[in-house]
C-alpha cells in the first residue's frame, strides 16, 4: 500500500520583525507554495505576523539532547565531505512546559552538511546549548518565506478581525437556562 499524504511542512511564524521566526505547528501540502497558504490559513488566522516560512519537514535535521548525549560524535561520518558552504539555520527548544513551546530561530552558521553546522553551533559558544532540548538545521535552500509584497495579502485580512478568548462570551448555568424557560 502506497503513502496517500502530502508531504508535511513545518511552519515557522514571525510575529513582529524584532522577534524571531517560531515553529508554530505543521501542515500537509503538495507543495511549498500551498504549504504557504496552508500555513498561513491555520496560524494566521487570528494572531498578527509579519512573516511566514514553511519547511519540508524531510528537510530538517534534528537531534535531541538526549540523542546528542548518547552519540557525542554524529558528525564524524560526515567529515571528509567534500563541498562548498552553504548556510544553514539552527533553531532550538529550551523548553518543556506543556503550553506555547516553540522552537526558535537562533541563528545561522554556514557548513558543508547540516551535521557540522549543528557540531559548529555547539562548539561557538554562541548558542546556551547546555539548555537545548531539541535542536533543528535547515539549509537557507529548503526555505519557502512570504516576502514583503505578500504581507498584505497574507496578513492584512487578519489585523481587522477581533479575536476574543472564549470565556469572553460568558457561560450559561443549567440554572440560567431553566430560568429562562420558565419565563417564556
Amino acid at each position: 500500500m502506497s503513502d496517500t499524504q502530502w508531504p508535511r511542512y513545518e511552519v515557522f511564524k514571525q510575529d513582529n520583525p524584532k522577534k524571531r521566526h517560531e515553529a508554530v505547528g505543521s501542515v500537509h501540502a503538495p507543495d511549498a507554495e500551498l504549504a504557504l497558504q496552508n500555513g498561513r490559513d491555520v496560524f494566521v488566522r487570528r494572531p498578527s505576523a509579519v512573516s511566514l516560512w514553511v519547511v519540508q519537514a524531510d528537510a530538517i535535521f534534528m537531534m535531541t539532547r538526549e540523542e546528542l548525549e548518547a552519540n557525542p560524535d554524529f558528525w564524524v561520518q560526515v567529515w571528509k565531505v567534500d563541498g562548498t558552504p552553504t548556510l544553514f539555520h539552527i533553531f532550538t527548544k529550551t523548553s518543556q512546559r506543556r503550553s506555547m513551546t516553540y522552537v526558535r530561530h537562533v541563528g545561522q552558521i554556514e557548513a558543508v552538511t547540516p551535521e557540522l553546522a549543528l557540531r559548529d553551533a555547539i562548539e561557538s559558544g554562541n548558542f546556551d546549548a547546555d539548555n537545548v532540548w531539541v535542536w533543528w538545521v535547515v539549509a537557507d535552500e529548503f526555505i519557502h518565506r512570504s516576502n514583503e509584497n505578500d504581507i498584505e495579502a497574507l496578513f492584512a485580512p487578519a489585523l481587522d478581525k477581533t479575536y476574543r478568548q472564549q470565556s469572553h462570551y460568558g457561560f450559561v448555568s443549567p440554572r440560567r437556562q431553566q430560568r429562562g424557560r420558565q419565563e417564556k
